[in-house]
């Protein structure tokens, strides 16, 4: 299949060569009719030609424009402009040598003058199938199944036409006036297919009716010419490529002309409403402008400037300005057209006139108040429209817009100051919305990296020896927490381990069991008695903590060598201790308060260190508030006394299923997995 620019080629040479063709057998039956000469040629080869001339241009023009990708219509009828722009100045050529010439032998030899002819027949052929494309690709914007079948229908017959000049059948001769009609009739109807004017704005519209007025001058002038060329060479013989006996020379001449002329009629009727349809367009535009705002805008000033711009755009106003409410301090102003020393003018002298209904909210915008800013001296306006901005029933500010005639405004324009107005507020708080949820995710994010972080905090191996197992869990009840655990090991025989609850919950107590990790590995390697360790734990931690914030703290060392557990507790749990021997679990009471309350020497005094002896099978539950005040759907707190009796119940058991089993009674009583604190376990089995 040859591609487009193969065929353009093609039928560019085959143009060429008919158009020669055209012209030398032409001449050749000319010079032979008027010398009393047989032709050498026969008398149906120029009109052959002249048919296949056409039909080449036909397809050459059908290529070039129709199928080009798709351009405007005044591109379009630029088009149309520079082909028969250029026609004419090689015809005007013609011309201007035949006018040289004068009355010499030559200019009225018959033979120079059909050359003449037919120059100028190739050039208007030229200049009507380029233009009638344009004109098909126009009349079918916006094509239906209809009138793509009309089109078609006429398109065909046009082509028909040519057969007309080769058919030497009388009979089909005859019909040539009928079917001329026809196809002119056809191409009235499809002339009134205008519906890419619509489409021009006011400056389109101009250069439209320009160009079409020179498309018709071209046409005039060519049509013209070649009729008084025509009677010219008529007069010595009738034995030449006559066009006015070509069906479809006329046709396209009628057709092209008709379309023209109402193509121009109806561009000249729609000027006066082409600013109208403008101004709507725009307003639209505008409107869109303020609807997309929040999708493509990156602040909320953007907003205000785009309301500014299409306010002022659609009503043609002079100057504009909208005043942005801040409570508590100076109003923020946004202006076009004026200064802020000229607003403060305007607003002062309202305001001293008494003047209700422009810059308040409780007015009738139609009602003319012109007559006082007109009173105002050394201001250059005299029209002013004002509309507040609300964003959730709140004012957030105003719109003012001002021009320099009296009664400026309508109500119509009113009504779409309002209306933008509107939609600006909606778009102000859709994209403070917005800004918040973005915020949100940006926090949603920040937390999820502080979880990580958190959670690189806990250990992920607990130190133990061959006396003992232990296992820790632990749940945030927010993204992070402030439960604390850990374990240190002192020496050979020695390991240190603590469990903490920070006071409150999320970031904040977060932040602090981080400051509690550094404050345990700090103390916990002096290998001090856990009274000494509370203490000094409680003057690092109160130079850190705000006042109102605390830590519990339960701080445990277990010696192996002596099989001892020495501990302290600073306001924390109280610990559960199952004693094998006895299968009983029983609590410490043993007192504390909590690091970060009393911030002085005194500390010491409320702090009691127990120890005991471990036997195998002993048990010892260190955990957070979180379990034993985790809540059903009644209200009903878990409680010391269910976890002493689950822990007696499971103590037979290991200290993994020990710890399994306890989150699984946790949730199995809350009815659910998001308990409302952090909690957190460490349970020790001794061996």
């Amino acid at each position: 299949m040859l591609s487009k620019k193969a065929i353009i080629r093609l039928t560019t040479l085959l143009a060429i060569i008919t158009w020669v063709v055209l012209v030398f057998g032409d001449l050749s039956i000319v010079f032979s009719t008027t010398n009393n000469l047989k032709p050498g040629i026969g008398r149906e080869v120029p009109p052959i030609m002249l048919s296949l001339f056409i039909l080449s241009l036909f397809v050459f023009y059908k290529y070039r424009i129709e199928k080009a990708e798709s351009i405007n219509f005044v591109d379009l009828l630029w088009k149309v402009f520079v082909t028969g722009l250029i026609t004419t100045i090689v015809s005007l050529f013609f011309r201007l040598f035949l006018n040289l010439l004068g009355s010499t032998k030559l200019a009225e030899n018959i033979i120079f003058l059909d050359f003449i002819y037919l120059s100028n027949l190739g050039l208007i052929c030229a200049f009507l199938i380029s233009t009638f494309i344009v004109w098909k690709r126009l009349i079918l914007y916006q094509k239906s199944k209809f009138l793509l079948t009309a089109w078609q229908i006429f398109e065909y017959s046009l082509l028909f036409s040519l057969l007309y000049n080769v058919l030497p059948v009388p009979a089909v001769q005859d019909l040539e006036e009928y079917y001329s009609a026809l196809l002119v009739l056809m191409g009235i109807f499809l002339s009134a297919n205008m519906k890419w004017v619509a489409y021009l704005n006011f400056k389109q519209k101009w250069k439209s009716i320009l160009l079409i007025a020179l498309a018709m001058f071209y046409l005039g002038y060519f049509t013209f010419t070649l009729f008084n060329l025509a009677d010219d060479i008529g007069e010595s013989t009738t034995q030449f490529a006559d066009f006015r006996n070509n069906v479809f020379i006329i046709a396209l001449i009628a057709f092209i002309f008709i379309y023209a002329l109402f193509s121009l009629l109806v561009i000249l009727f729609n000027l006066p409403t082409s600013s109208v349809f403008e101004q709507k367009l725009e307003e639209v535009v505008n409107f869109q402008r303020l609807s997309q705002s929040i999708q493509t805008e990156q602040n909320e000033e953007r907003v205000y400037d785009i309301l500014l711009e299409s306010a002022v755009s659609t009503v043609f106003a002079d100057a504009a300005w909208i005043e942005i409410i801040r409570p508590g301090e100076n109003n923020q102003f946004y202006t076009q057209g004026i200064s802020v020393k000229e607003i403060q003018n305007i607003k002062q002298h309202i305001s001293d006139n008494n003047v209700r209904g422009i810059l308040d909210q409780s007015s009738d915008k139609t009602i003319n108040l012109n007559k006082y800013l007109s009173t105002l001296k050394g201001s250059r306006f005299r029209s002013i429209l004002a509309f507040p901005i609300y964003v959730k029933n709140q004012q957030l500010g105003t719109l003012a817009l001002l021009k320099d005639v009296s009664d400026g405004f309508n109500k119509e324009m009113t009504k779409i100051i309002d209306t933008f107005t509107n939609q600006a507020g909606i778009s102000i708080e859709n994209f403070r919305l917005l800004s918040e949820a973005l915020e949100n995710e940006r926090y949603k994010e920040e937390l999820k990296i502080a979880k990580r972080v958190q959670s690189s905090l806990l250990p992920k191996e607990l130190d133990h020896d061959g006396d003992y197992d232990l296992v820790a869990f632990s749940e945030a009840a927010d993204e992070v927490g402030g439960d604390y655990y850990d374990t240190y090991r002192v020496n050979k025989n020695k390991i240190a381990l603590i469990i903490s609850d920070v006071s409150g919950k999320g970031t904040s107590a977060a932040f602090h069991m981080s400051q509690m990790k550094g404050i345990f590995h700090s103390f916990a390697q002096l290998d001090l008695s856990p009274k000494e360790f509370l203490e000094k734990a409680n003057k690092a931690l109160s130079q850190c903590l705000d006042k109102a914030s605390f830590i519990t703290t339960s701080y445990f060392v277990i010696n192996s060598a002596t099989k001892t557990v020495e501990f302290a507790r600073a306001g924390h749990c109280p610990t559960l201790f199952f004693d094998a021997q006895l299968k009983k679990g029983t609590y410490f009471q043993n007192k504390g308060l909590g690091l970060g309350i009393l911030r002085n020497g005194e500390f010491g005094n409320y702090i009691q260190t127990n120890a005991f002896q471990y036997k195998t099978g002993d048990i010892v539950v260190l955990y957070t508030d979180g379990v034993t005040e985790a809540k059903n759907a009644q209200g009903v707190e878990f409680g010391y006394d269910r976890l002493q009796k689950f822990i007696e119940k499971v103590s037979d058991q290991g200290v993994q299923e020990i710890q399994q089993r306890l989150i699984n009674e946790l949730y199995e009583f809350t009815g659910t997995k998001s308990i409302d604190d952090d909690y957190t376990t460490l349970i020790i089995k001794f061996n």
